[in-house]
């Protein structure tokens, strides 16, 4: 059966109706293509380049000051949540998040195009050496991931502990509160899927073209457009056909083989390389970089111009931009119930230290290669046309056509999981939060990624995708800006609310199921409830005495309602002005039940319960089998206990939020 597309309508097609207008000066104007998207580059950075600057470290002190400060002890879920995947597992998908096509691209090229042409230092100087390194490490290092981390921070806070869908606009929410639902919150998340695809085309667009010149290097296949838009077409076809089997599985599979192929390729360079000097030049590298580090951040070299910038920092800062909502939206699902301190610490440093280290091993390889071996003809290779770079400095290693080789595969399979992954990412904010959305959404957008790199690459080349990629991020740094300030809103908002709850002289008991009868209590020991079972009772019981309270409250003058949630949970809802909205809810809940079988091949037995959530982030109880009575009794329980919280002095800095997820 024809399954009904999920989109919110505004954001669908004004993203649309924007990237169009890009496509749209390709199309109309051919010949002056290049010309209109690189004058919009240098117009932007001219005026703006110093807000890219200011915002980038701002993202890194915000995120360093929620790390060392009070909020850092905050979860990112209810404050009982515990995380969804054990802390090596996460940290080897925080890992894996740092590796893509930039890294292959950049990994040679960048090093040396700074040691030909360094911003301060003499050209191939020692001085060269130490500037490109402590450049390269600033460009890859925690700066980007500083703005992912705030981006992936508000996405998981938001969206785990407020119970919002994951999308950029729930971020505004201690700002905006409901209104993130109109005008306002349709912007956001339309330059979030603006930005996230000309990052996407502008991440495929430096896939393609090295792919092509690896396939040049090792069969002759001539470099060009003629090439790379059928690339682009092959890849992408391999994208969609992922999206339409559901190869979801493999696709991870084939990433994670991906990775690990990587890491060897790695190796295999320090192996071969001069090994004990790269050792000696990633500590050598750490301290430059780290010397380095304020200065840079805001160097905009105001008084001594100089197109470096524009053409390096401020190119990457506006790409981190853009690529963000992809790169936290992947973090963020990956991080529920770790705090904010650790969120922070292993996004911030595990990526950015990894990826330093493969830019010194491949980098200083290179300059080393360039300066003792090849006597700058691998310098002048890369100056002619960066793609080439890697392959390029592959044969001066041993076993040249297998590690080129390699690389191709690499580059290609990273192509495929990028478009695929990205395509989702966008998707969902198009579809406002929903993830489970029709397959013909999906492979529009995957189609759509596509076709924006093929166009762009067509009308001015990497040039011109580089042009969209800064003109999006321009908008949605200034709502990454906005974010910063909703989080320090929302996490003061819950430090002010737990210190009320600790500061309430009676708290409630921890078990008000104990309202039933002994006999009923031992009945519910002895069986435990099923899905159905759970299901039909939030709808006899729970649902009536949710909805004579609301009745009653809003009679009183305090508007009331009920409403379904995610996952057949209901709540009851109170709108509130200036502090938290009062909410009762009961959700489904899973827990899984112990087994004695140690094969592990009988499907796990699960226990549901009738859990109870709220709008503070305190532990639930299971109310299954109570009665209608007990039900409205310990509704008014709860709400008493917030009337306490909201009348107390601090909690007056509370702004409300919405209901909180049951998680299984």
């Amino acid at each position: 059966m024809f399954k009904r597309f999920i989109i919110n309508p505004p954001v669908f097609f004004g993203s649309l109706l924007i990237i169009a207008i890009f496509l749209g000066i390709g199309i109309i104007f051919p010949n002056r293509a290049g010309e209109i998207f690189g004058a919009l580059q240098s117009n932007i950075l001219a005026s703006f380049g110093w807000l890219y600057l200011l915002a980038v470290g701002i993202f890194l002190i915000t995120v360093l000051l929620l790390c060392m400060g009070r909020y850092g002890r905050l979860k990112l879920g209810p404050d009982d949540a515990t995380p969804d995947f054990k802390f090596t597992s996460w940290i080897a998908m925080l890992f894996a998040a740092g590796m893509g096509i930039g890294l292959m691209f950049y990994a040679v090229g960048e090093p040396i195009s700074h040691f030909m042409a360094p911003p301060t230092a003499a050209p191939r100087s020692v001085g060269a050496v130490r500037e490109a390194m402590a450049v390269t490490f600033f460009h890859w290092g925690i700066h980007a991931w500083a703005i992912y981390a705030v981006v992936g921070l508000s996405l998981a806070y938001f969206g785990y502990r407020y119970n919002l869908p994951l999308t950029i606009r729930s971020g505004l929410y201690p700002l905006l509160k409901e209104r993130i639902n109109g005008p306002i919150g349709h912007a956001v998340d339309i330059f979030a899927i603006v930005g996230t695809t000309f990052g996407l085309a502008t991440s495929l667009g430096y896939g393609v073209s090295q792919i092509n010149a690896g396939l040049n290097y090792l069969i002759g296949i001539p470099m060009g457009p003629e090439v790379q838009l059928p690339l682009i077409a092959v890849v992408t076809g391999l994208a969609t056909i992922s999206v339409v089997s559901g190869l979801d599985r493999g696709v991870r599979i084939l990433s994670e083989t991906n990775l690990v192929v990587a890491i060897l390729l790695m190796l295999f360079v320090l192996a071969v390389g001069p090994t004990g000097q790269l050792f000696r030049d990633f500590v050598q590298n750490i301290g430059l970089y780290l010397d380095s580090l304020i200065l840079r951040t805001f160097n905009i070299y105001a008084y001594e111009p100089t197109p470096w910038i524009d053409s390096w920092t401020l190119l990457y800062w506006a790409w981190w931009i853009s690529w963000s909502p992809f790169v936290g939206m992947f973090i963020a699902r990956i991080s529920r119930g770790r705090t904010v301190r650790e969120f922070v610490t292993a996004v911030l440093f595990i990526p950015a230290g990894f990826t330093c280290f493969w830019m010194t091993i491949f980098g200083n390889t290179a300059i080393f290669v360039d300066s003792q071996i090849a006597g700058g003809q691998l310098g002048a290779a890369v100056a002619a046309d960066i793609s080439v770079g890697l392959f390029r400095f592959f044969e001066y290693l041993p076993f040249p056509v297998i590690t080129s080789t390699l690389a191709v595969v690499l580059v290609s399979i990273f192509f495929v999981t990028s478009s695929d992954s990205g395509s989702l990412v966008i998707d969902s904010i198009a579809a406002g939060g929903e993830t489970e959305t029709t397959t013909g959404q999906r492979v529009f957008w995957c189609v759509m990624s596509g076709v924006v790199a093929g166009a762009l690459l067509l009308a001015g080349g990497l040039g011109a995708l580089q042009s969209a990629t800064i003109a999006s991020a321009l908008p949605f740094s200034l709502v990454i800006l906005t974010l910063v300030w909703a989080l320090f809103r929302g996490m003061r908002a819950d430090l002010a609310q737990i210190h009320a709850h600790r500061g309430l002289a009676a708290p409630v008991p921890a078990q008000p199921a104990a309202g039933l009868t002994w006999q009923r209590r031992l009945a519910l020991m002895l069986h435990a409830p099923t899905e159905a079972e759970i299901q039909h009772f939030i709808a006899k019981d729970v649902r009536p005495a949710l909805d004579q309270i609301a009745s009653e409250l809003t009679r009183r003058g305090r508007t009331t309602h009920v409403q379904e949630e995610e996952n057949g949970a209901i709540a009851l809802r109170s709108p509130a002005e200036g502090v938290r909205d009062f909410v009762y809810g009961v959700g489904i809940s899973a827990q899984r039940l112990p087994t004695f079988n140690t094969r592990g091949t009988r499907k796990p037995e699960m226990r549901y319960e009738a859990r109870t959530y709220f709008s503070s982030g305190g532990r639930g109880y299971d109310v299954m089998g109570m009665t209608r009575d007990q039900l409205i009794a310990d509704i008014l329980v709860q709400f008493e206990r917030y009337l306490t919280l909201v009348q107390s002095p601090e909690s007056q800095l509370v702004h409300g939020a919405p209901e909180h997820s049951i998680q299984s």
